[in-house]
């Protein structure tokens, strides 16, 4: 699918606007937390909304709104849609509707669940198959030779399905306030510490360090 790229090359756009594309990552997010937080002032204040559910579910729907409008910002503002957040809004999609639809939170509360586990068997898959296919993601940040992009996709692939049983343990054994919390509050900072985590492994295969060590390691 043509417009469904990797982000093996950041468009001129992705480097001209970081802020807008964490904003658009995040934004989601965001509104799915508010809306969760504010549930009963939003059927309320908007009588309408009743029709969709209770808070969580009402939160399900402008997580989805939300979505659609940050892949489609996406689209426009940069000139395609990345991999992770586009797999990403389909379940979304799939699993919001089918929340409200059938009148059941736990749809959406294993959203997380198996949006990483698909991460995480697609990535570990290819390395059976011996591809290193995190590359084909974060290779507009990074480059790493072979033997980094394989230990890397090994300890993401782990990563996700990590996350992906946390996710279960959570939703499965806390209230709908600490899940969405969780969520939001929890996994990103998780995330954020497991990258920096991995900046030593990035730091010994990178390619850029390597031209430089070459030509004589010498810095001024």
């Amino acid at each position: 699918m043509s417009n469904i790229e990797s982000d093996t090359k950041p468009t001129t756009e992705e480097r001209h606007h970081p802020l807008l594309k964490m904003a658009l990552e995040i934004g989601p997010l965001m509104v799915f937390f508010f809306g969760n937080l504010r549930g009963e002032w939003l059927a309320k204040t908007f009588p309408a909304l009743t029709a969709v559910g209770g808070p969580l579910l009402i939160a399900t729907a402008l997580f989805m709104v939300a979505t659609v409008i940050s892949l489609i910002v996406s689209k426009i503002v940069f000139k395609h849609l990345p991999i992770m957040p586009f797999v990403s809004g389909i379940v979304v999609m799939v699993f919001g509707s089918l929340s409200i639809w059938l009148q059941d939170e736990t749809f959406i509360k294993m959203k997380p669940t198996i949006v990483n586990t698909l991460f995480g068997v697609v990535l570990l898959g290819g390395l059976f198959f011996g591809k290193s296919l995190l590359g084909y993601v974060f290779n507009a940040a990074f480059q790493l030779d072979a033997e980094g992009w394989r230990k890397l996709t090994l300890r993401w692939g782990i990563f996700f399905l990590f996350l992906a049983v946390l996710n279960e343990v959570v939703w499965r054994n806390f209230s709908d306030a600490v899940w969405v919390n969780f969520k939001v509050w929890g996994t990103m900072p998780i995330t954020i510490l497991f990258t920096l985590a991995q900046m030593p492994l990035i730091m010994r295969h990178s390619l850029e360090t390597d031209a430089q060590t070459k030509n004589g390691g010498k810095a001024e």
